[in-house]
């Protein structure tokens, strides 16, 4: 058990792949003469996230569209038995209720089936160890377990958890993010904090690790791993069996962005999942691609210890990192990860969603069927994504090569001379002449699933690279998807993006708030085809809409009441612009974009698990002290709570930081009443400690 920083060799289907002379290709294809033969359809070592997708799901994606794409590995859920509560959350399976894999995604046995099915599709299978700790919250598991006291659970006893003298903090959480005793000792969010420098409890953890390898899991994402000494983490490793195929399993870790534990610390007991990667990305997509040239030298995580991604659940909901919600853009981010030579890359594919906490498609909680389509958003099966994958196993280990930058927004290089990208960020499309480093030939654009070809003369290629898009080949035959969903895509732009409107505006029971606007999509100024917004983050009204790029719009926000009357807002038409970007909109019933601007709430407060930080004040927009009108903070970078608010310009007004629990009771903070004052620009910020 000694050699964990790589996965192991690739599984081989039993199943053949299809001849080269089988291609449905238009024309025939000349290749060079002595073409690198990959077999890009042999796993890789790329990781598709199938995040919280039931097991039957996860099998059939690995037979139909994972293995036959080349795809190396599935990273799954947590498969133990979870908290199960009314909202059915995502984070419910991060609470562990016990160790048996009855749970929210299927029985032990379709778990059990789902990792057969993936290795006969030559898949490996990653599932996401939550080991750290167990359920804050008491109550039933999906498998039917009772809950009363949160430190006496089917697998351990309060002996078994870190009490106050081990953090050296009397009320067992974590407040203090930089002190490493605390943030490996304390309780994460109220969540009981295993004792993993205990042997007992670290042979606990093995076993329930071993019981997944015996059924043929190849390895583990290990959940809030900052928080368990790398020390211990490496305990339990010594205590695992090896794989089904004979190897040892594959261990890669979450280590959070913080002042300490540092990502390298853990380096000796796995790989690190870079965040770092993800954020250099979004900095790049979202500004110039022609920064990436620099990416190796940006920070980034060492290639031979790391596992890179674009977005995953916690990351795209907290606005760290790009999401779906980005359109051609986040597609492109992913295009290019496959593409860059670095460490392991993993793709995501969730659920699209309007809340934070929002839970995934599902039936009283269990996870339905994955049909990519009904709030499902399956990246992996993208044809630009799937020939990216197949591109990415063709050039193997080669090198990046011919870097050219046409412009901030349109780049090329070659992966040695197996292979060649050219990626355009631009709104309009590009035509540049690339040196690819490549043979002559002729060569299937792998973005459109083979319906394109690509002539190489003289060692260089001229492009036409579409809007939001990207041209790659690579040497040898390429096998287009025939299971994937979106067939015949040219990797152009859809020409649409998320906005997010937020809307904070109080109302009274059977009334509700909608959106509606100058553009199609917005109901065309019909009040009865406004977008109705969802009431959950109350008193924010939210909802999202898919417009065009880089058009300008106007619109207002309504109320209707149950009878269908209609009320406007007061203010005059309100003003937005899109780019190729996901936007976010924040506005405040009656304050007119002229007037308002916008003032952004931070507060340090630790809580237990179900109790949020509001901020509620003397204004409208924060309430008029009303707590039911108070303003819900986001937890994302918990300890700290902060919330945009919308509010008048050059106005002074005073506030306070509530709490609420669970059941709704309100705790004040002490002291006087907090003062601030606007002045005529934007972008305020109060930045507070609870008192």
């Amino acid at each position: 058990m000694t050699n964990r920083h790589r996965p192991p060799g690739v599984l081989r289907r039993a199943a053949s792949v299809a001849a080269a002379g089988a291609l449905a290709l238009a024309g025939a294809m000349a290749l060079p003469a002595t073409p690198a033969q990959a077999d890009t359809t042999t796993s890789g070592d790329v990781i598709a996230n199938l995040w919280e997708w039931n097991w039957d799901s996860v099998a059939s994606e690995c037979t139909d569209v994972l293995g036959p794409n080349g795809y190396g590995a599935v990273q799954v859920a947590p498969p133990a038995e979870s908290l199960k509560q009314s909202s059915y959350y995502w984070w419910d399976v991060y609470q562990p209720y016990s160790y048996n894999l009855n749970s929210r995604f299927g029985t032990a046995a379709q778990f059990a089936s789902m990792v057969s099915a993936c290795h006969t599709a030559g898949v490996k299978v990653y599932t996401d160890a939550v080991i750290n700790h167990t359920a804050a919250q008491t109550g039933t598991g999906y498998n039917g377990t009772t809950i009363s006291n949160k430190y006496d659970t089917p697998d351990w006893d309060a002996g078994d958890y870190h009490q106050s003298d081990d953090c050296s903090d009397s009320d067992l959480i974590i407040d203090d993010w930089s002190n490493l005793t605390e943030i490996q000792n304390c309780e994460l969010l109220g969540l009981p904090d295993l004792e993993t420098e205990n042997d007992s409890v670290r042979s606990g953890i093995a076993g329930f690790l071993n019981k997944q390898l015996a059924l043929g899991v190849d390895g583990f994402r290990v959940d809030a791993a900052k928080h368990i000494p790398t020390a211990d983490l490496q305990a339990i490793e010594a205590k695992l069996t090896d794989t089904t195929s004979g190897t040892d399993p594959y261990i890669f870790q979450e280590v959070y962005p913080g002042s300490t534990p540092a990502a390298s610390d853990y380096y000796s007991s796995g790989d690190v999942l870079d965040f770092t990667y993800a954020s250099k990305t979004k900095s790049a997509f979202q500004g110039n691609v022609s920064d990436l040239e620099s990416l190796s030298s940006s920070g980034i995580l060492t290639p031979a210890n790391s596992v890179s991604f674009v977005t995953n659940h916690d990351t795209e909901r907290n606005g760290l990192h790009m999401s779906y919600k980005d359109g051609d853009t986040y597609k492109l981010a992913n295009i290019f990860q496959l593409a860059y030579k670095w460490s392991t890359p993993t793709i995501y594919a969730g659920w699209e969603w309007t809340q934070s906490d929002q839970a995934p498609p599902n039936s009283a909680g269990f996870v339905t069927d994955t049909d990519c389509s009904n709030g499902w958003y399956c990246l992996d099966r993208d044809t630009a994504v799937t020939g990216m994958v197949k591109w990415h196993n063709a050039v193997g280990s080669e090198s990046v090569a011919n870097w050219s930058t046409k412009s901030s927004s349109v780049i090329g290089f070659s992966r040695g001379t197996a292979g060649y990208i050219a990626i355009n960020n631009g709104s309009s499309s590009a035509t540049y002449t690339f040196t690819t480093g490549m043979a002559d030939g002729t060569y299937s654009n792998v973005i459109d699933n083979g319906a394109t070809t690509v002539t190489v003369s003289g060692g260089s290629a001229t492009l036409t690279v579409p809007a939001k898009g990207a041209i790659a080949f690579y040497n040898g035959s390429f096998t287009p998807c025939t299971t994937c969903d979106d067939s015949g895509d040219d990797g152009g732009s859809t020409s649409t993006v998320t906005a997010t409107f937020n809307e904070y505006a109080s109302t009274t029971s059977g009334t509700n708030v909608y959106v509606v606007g100058s553009i199609s999509a917005l109901g065309s100024w019909d009040t009865s085809k406004a977008i109705q917004l969802s009431s959950t983050g109350y008193p924010i009204w939210s909802g999202e809409v898919s417009v065009p790029i880089n058009t300008s719009f106007e619109f207002k926000f309504i109320k209707k009441d149950s009878s269908g009357n209609v009320t406007w807002e007061s203010n005059a038409n309100r003003t937005a612009s899109t780019t190729t970007s996901a936007v976010s909109i924040n506005s405040s019933w009656n304050v007119a974009t002229a007037s308002a601007t916008d003032v952004t709430f931070n507060v340090t407060a630790t809580t237990d698990w179900g109790t949020n930080v509001y901020v509620v004040g003397s204004i409208a927009s924060l309430g008029s002290w009303n707590t039911a009108d108070a303003i819900p903070l986001s937890s994302a970078s918990y300890p700290m709570w902060s919330k945009l608010v919308i509010v008048p310009k050059s106005t002074t007004f005073t506030y306070k930081y509530i709490k609420k629990d669970s059941s709704g009771n309100v705790t004040w903070e002490s002291g006087t009443n907090r003062s601030y004052t606007t002045g005529s620009s934007s972008g305020y910020t109060a930045s507070d400690t609870w008192k």
